[in-house]
């Protein structure tokens, strides 16, 4: 692995810059799959994390892996392990991007290391990513993706860490096919976990669909923004720790300590085992990220 890795690690320092435009429809898209009846207009300011949906790899059809993903290399290194996931991210928002601007992002390749986990291999890609727009700096976010062997056994379920017992705010959510295929579709995400029941089983091992990581960390900037609509967020980092699935609800919940302005936020199952880790830190009341 040592030859093998410092080959990948050849990649480190290696940079990208896209543009693409924030559409009104693409707004309005995400809007619907959040369960908002209004989406921003024109002009209005993007909520956070909605950015994930903009710049998506996006491959002509015989790029396409078995798994749904574009096939290995190009900009990210060539890692041989069959599994990809989002493991987590930490962005720092200096302003809202405008739905309709222009949006620059450059990303760079930052560290590539392996471990070894409980499952086998495993090798993490940290990218960096800086959006700006002609005004100038939008966020910055470092974003983790890791890498792991085949499944090689059924899906053990995770007995821990059990969630905390102590909340602010609390929001169940009922995830269906349907959302999960909405938001693929909403972020060009072809990887086939979270809307091809027979692959996500038969394939890589899960009792269900997988719930994007992605899409359990916006749910809970959400829950932030329902909660303090007079507030606005400087940064949001999470982490990705156990899967969450389409055959039972699970729960998002905030907790605030009074005279904050910070606020822990964690995604758990039914079982009440934590499955996403997070925290926001809130900056002095503004308009640009009210609900």
């Amino acid at each position: 692995m040592t030859t093998e890795l410092n080959y990948l690690r050849t990649w480190i320092g290696r940079t990208q810059a896209e543009q693409e435009l924030v559409s009104p429809r693409l707004a309005q898209q995400l809007a619907a799959t959040l369960g908002y009846e209004d989406a921003p207009h024109a002009g209005s300011p993007l909520p956070p994390l909605w950015h994930w949906a903009l710049f998506p790899h996006i491959v002509s059809q015989p790029q396409v892996g078995v798994d749904g993903h574009p096939k290995r290399g190009g900009f990210l290194p060539p890692v041989p392990l069959p599994r990809r996931m989002w493991a987590g991210s930490r962005v720092r928002f200096e302003r809202p991007l405008l739905v309709g601007s222009l949006v620059t992002r450059t990303s760079q390749i930052v560290d590539v290391a392996a471990k070894e986990g409980r499952t086998g291999k495993l090798v993490f890609v940290r990218l960096r990513h800086e959006l700006e727009d002609a005004e100038g700096p939008l966020l910055s976010e470092d974003q983790d993706v890791v890498y792991r062997e085949s499944a090689t056994t059924a899906y053990s379920p995770a007995k821990g860490p059990i969630a905390p017992e102590e909340f602010t705010w609390k929001r169940e959510i009922v995830p269906d096919p349907v959302l999960l295929f909405r938001y693929s579709a909403d972020t060009f995400n072809g990887h086939r976990i979270h809307y091809d029941r027979s692959y996500a089983q038969g394939q890589e091992g899960y009792p269900a669909l997988v719930v994007h990581g992605p899409l359990t960390a916006t749910l809970l900037v959400d829950l932030v923004r329902r909660s303090l609509p007079g507030e606005s967020i400087a940064s949001f980092s999470f982490k990705a720790v156990n899967p969450l699935f389409d055959d039972a609800p699970f729960h998002l919940y905030a907790a605030r300590a009074a005279g904050s302005n910070e606020v822990r936020l964690w995604a758990a199952n039914s079982e009440e085992v934590l499955c996403v880790a997070a925290v926001v830190t809130l900056t002095a009341p503004a308009s640009a990220f009210q609900k």
